[in-house]
C-alpha cells in the first residue's frame, strides 16, 4: 500500500538573474507535497507560494510533462534527471523522496551550456551540432510507401535505438568533460543505419564532430556516466559507431 502522507522538503536552489549575473544557492521549504506529484509538479507548488508573497518564481524548462522532448533538464541531488533509470525529471515522483529530505537543485553545468536563468540552460548548441549535418537530403513530394526501402532487422532495430535520444543533455552534463560524444553518437548512429542516410556519412561525421569541438565539450572521458544517466537508455556502443564513422570519413 502506497504512503499518501504529504512530506514537507528542504530545497536548495540554484537562483541566477541571468546570463551575466551572479548565481547562488538559495533555500525554500516546500509544505504538503504529495508522494504522487512529479517533481515539476511539486516545483510548481513551490512557485505558487512564491508568487503569493510577491516574490521571483523558479525558472527551470518544461513543455510535455511525459518524457518525449527533454526540456526538463535538471541535476537533482548531483545527478542529472534524479538518478532513477530511464526516468526523466518531469517523470520522477515525490514518493522517491521522504519526509525531510534534503533536496540540491541545479541546472546543467557545462560551458556550451550557459545558464539562462536560475536552472534553464541555453542548449541551442545541440541544434547547430544537427543542423550541422544530422539531416538526410532527399526528394520532395509524396511519402514513399513503408517498405520501398528494405532495411534488415538489425539495422532498423539500432537505428530506432539511437533514434530515442530526445537531446536532453544529461550526458553532457554527467561527463566530467561535458562531452556531448552520446549526443551526437546517436544521432551519427541513427543515420548510418538507414539508406537514406549513406549518401552523406562522411561529412556528416566530419561536420558534426568539428561542430561539436566547436562548441566547447570536451572529449569523451570514457568512464560511461553518459550512458548511466541517459533517460533513453542509450549505450556508448553509439560513441564507438561515431568514432568508426569518423575514421571511416578521415581515411577517404
Amino acid at each position: 500500500m502506497s504512503n499518501d502522507k504529504p512530506m514537507r522538503l528542504k530545497l536548495h536552489v540554484w537562483r541566477q538573474a541571468g546570463p551575466n549575473a551572479a548565481g547562488s544557492m538559495k533555500e525554500y521549504v516546500a509544505e504538503n507535497v504529495n508522494p504522487h506529484m512529479s517533481f515539476l509538479e511539486m516545483l510548481d507548488v513551490v512557485n505558487d507560494g512564491l508568487e503569493a508573497k510577491g516574490e521571483a518564481p523558479i525558472a527551470f524548462d518544461h513543455d510535455c510533462r511525459e518524457g518525449i522532448c527533454g526540456m526538463c533538464s535538471m541535476v537533482i541531488n548531483g545527478v542529472p534527471h534524479g538518478g532513477h533509470k530511464g526516468v526523466t525529471a518531469c517523470q520522477l515522483h515525490m514518493r522517491h523522496f521522504k519526509d525531510g529530505d534534503e533536496v540540491y537543485i541545479e541546472p546543467w553545468r557545462a560551458k556550451a551550456f550557459p545558464v539562462v536563468k536560475d536552472l534553464i540552460v541555453d542548449r541551442g548548441a545541440f541544434d547547430r551540432i544537427i543542423a550541422s549535418g544530422g539531416f538526410v537530403s532527399v526528394a520532395t513530394g509524396g511519402a514513399p510507401d513503408a517498405n520501398a526501402l528494405p532495411i534488415p532487422k538489425r539495422d532498423a532495430d539500432a537505428a530506432f535505438d539511437a533514434a530515442t535520444c530526445i537531446g536532453c543533455g544529461a550526458c553532457v552534463a554527467a561527463c566530467k568533460n561535458a562531452s556531448a560524444s552520446l549526443f551526437v553518437g546517436a544521432k551519427v548512429s541513427h543515420l548510418a543505419h538507414v539508406p537514406q542516410g549513406h549518401p552523406e556519412r562522411a561529412e556528416r561525421a566530419k561536420n558534426m564532430v568539428a561542430q561539436m569541438d566547436k562548441e566547447g565539450f570536451g572529449t569523451c572521458s570514457n568512464l560511461s556516466q553518459c550512458e548511466a544517466v541517459c533517460p533513453k537508455g542509450i549505450t556508448v556502443k553509439v560513441i564507438a559507431e561515431l568514432n568508426r564513422e569518423l575514421a571511416k570519413a578521415q581515411a577517404k
